[in-house]
């Protein structure tokens, strides 16, 4: 099952390669990827997708959210 993501993080060097390091270090792959900034200069919204089933992606947005420059994650199909 397809999954889209939306994460908004803090706007400095380095933090889209711990989202996507995240994804890799635990065999993820993303299929689509979006990085946008938004209306505050300090946060980008970056906007992806994944494969996998509820657990993978209940792993997924728990690891996410434990990343330091991860101010938000929604996955809008939850909400």
């Amino acid at each position: 099952m397809q999954h889209t993501l939306s994460i908004l993080l803090q706007n400095e060097a380095g933090a889209l390669v711990r989202v996507a390091g995240l994804f890799a270090a635990r065999g993820h792959n993303i299929d689509t990827l979006t990085v946008a900034a938004t209306t505050d200069p300090a946060v980008s919204r970056l906007t992806l997708t994944v494969r996998g089933d509820d657990a993978t992606l209940t792993q997924i947005l728990q690891q996410t959210r434990k990343l330091v420059d991860v101010l938000q994650v929604e996955h809008p199909a939850q909400a």
